[in-house]
């Protein structure tokens, strides 16, 4: 045989060889093992970013000037894009809804935790609304006395939630986007809260008092949340015997579909459209806006959605640039229905696109350049018709993802996404 005859075949053993491979049909089992390893890289990536954040935070209390002040709520910020990329992990698996009260819990009564404006007024019914845990060492709770002398992570952890109220937020992002920023005293008008850094300063420069307790309290708050960031990292780390992780992977294929799209739709649909957004757009509550202090509520929406659409691609981009990528949902349906699949990535893609729409009004950015900001805040306002169109495109989008969602999971064969199919396993 000739030698270039030898060539030909061989080249064509190998091109054939990598076609069967290309068509292989993608394993269930590959996608859920890629779907821990998502979940791990964006846990990672989020407790990565609350070290830089405590970082920042250790700067301004060296310094307590309005540059370092803005510096820490920069990462603030930078740190919200990895977490809010997490929540599509929450509704189906405990070992992250567990930790949501005291990592993400809002909205919050600002008066348990500072000093806050005359006209405040908290949860009705809520003791905790002006307990005001930076001014005082000791609180009166209902006859019972805590000790809140020294302010620790073990001792913020204890006070969330304080009485059993869900608006006693003592902890997680929120608290500490309050203490950098400030109540927003604008309501549904421009602008967002105004903390001044000396609120950082000790002696004679220190405003509104009790500012080294404040110190105290900003820090702890900040190393609990790593804290909390550090043992989700954990749980979905490979090789580690007996965590979440190994137990997911070991729970069946079925069943762990079953946690991965109903987490999905629910994000989407229940908390994502509906608590945060459809509720917000209908009380014209900034009660109810999510980053109501640093008016930050346009990208925490973003990175939400985002997050769900990186389940399905099975993509996920950190904050350094870098991607995972592996084994999808979209792999899975385009073997059983390119249609299908097809409608999904459409979906996906038609909600960040309406959301990329409310960050350039928000930031008055792109096609809206020559505008003023509207944040989320503003177009929340009664008679915001603007608004109500951005925010309500957003939603129906979302709404139809949903619908897809379901669709793929019959495709799958999971016949109900409901949260006791999900606890039944």
């Amino acid at each position: 045989m000739p030698q270039t005859l030898k060539l030909s075949i061989a080249l064509l053993s190998l091109i054939f060889a990598g076609t069967l491979q290309a068509q292989a049909p993608t394993s269930k089992q590959a996608v859920l093992e890629h779907y821990t390893d998502i979940a791990h890289a964006v846990f990672t990536d989020s407790h990565t970013q609350a070290e830089e954040l405590k970082n920042s935070i250790v700067a301004l209390l060296n310094k307590p000037t309005e540059n370092t002040l803005n510096k820490a709520r920069d990462a603030w910020k930078v740190a919200r894009i990895p977490y809010q990329q997490s929540e599509v992990f929450r509704f189906s698996h405990v070992v992250v809804d567990d930790m949501e009260a005291q990592i993400n819990a809002w909205p919050l009564d600002e008066g348990l935790i500072d000093y806050v404006n005359e006209d405040y007024e908290g949860e009705l019914g809520n003791f905790g609304a002006d307990a005001n845990i930076i001014a005082n060492p000791a609180l009166d709770f209902g006859g019972t006395l805590i000790d809140t002398l020294k302010i620790t992570p073990e001792i913020l952890a204890d006070l969330n939630e304080l009485g059993g109220s869900e608006a006693n937020v003592a902890t997680g992002y929120h608290a500490i986007e309050f203490l950098l920023w400030g109540q927003d005293l604008n309501g549904t008008g421009a602008g967002a809260g105004e903390r001044p850094a000396t609120d950082y300063a000790l002696g004679e420069q220190c405003t509104h008092g009790n500012c080294e307790r404040r110190r105290n309290y900003l820090l702890a708050a900040t190393e609990l949340l790593i804290q909390n960031l550090s043992t989700l990292e954990n749980e979905w780390a490979p090789d580690q015997a007996g965590n979440y992780r190994e137990q997911f992977l070991a729970s069946g294929e079925q069943a762990a579909l079953t946690k991965v799209l109903f987490s999905m739709g629910s994000l989407a649909l229940g908390e994502l459209a509906g608590e945060r957004m459809k509720v917000a757009l209908e009380a014209n509550s900034t009660e109810d806006e999510h980053d109501c202090f640093s008016d930050n509520t346009h990208y925490s929406h973003y990175y939400n959605a985002l997050g769900i659409a990186n389940i399905y691609s099975g993509h996920f981009q950190g904050t350094n640039g870098d991607w995972l990528r592996g084994p999808s949902l979209e792999n899975l349906i385009k073997d059983i229905s390119p249609t299908l699949a097809k409608s999904l990535t459409d979906a996906f893609e038609l909600t960040q696109a309406k959301l990329q729409v409310m960050v350039h009004r928000a930031d008055a950015s792109g096609p809206f350049a020559s505008k003023t900001t509207m944040k989320f805040d503003q177009m929340i306002a009664e008679g915001n018709s603007e608004g109500v169109q951005i925010i309500g495109d957003v939603i129906e989008s979302l709404v139809a993802e949903t619908q897809l969602i379901e669709a793929m999971a019959k495709a799958l064969d999971i016949n109900r996404l409901t949260p006791d199919q999900v606890r039944q396993h």
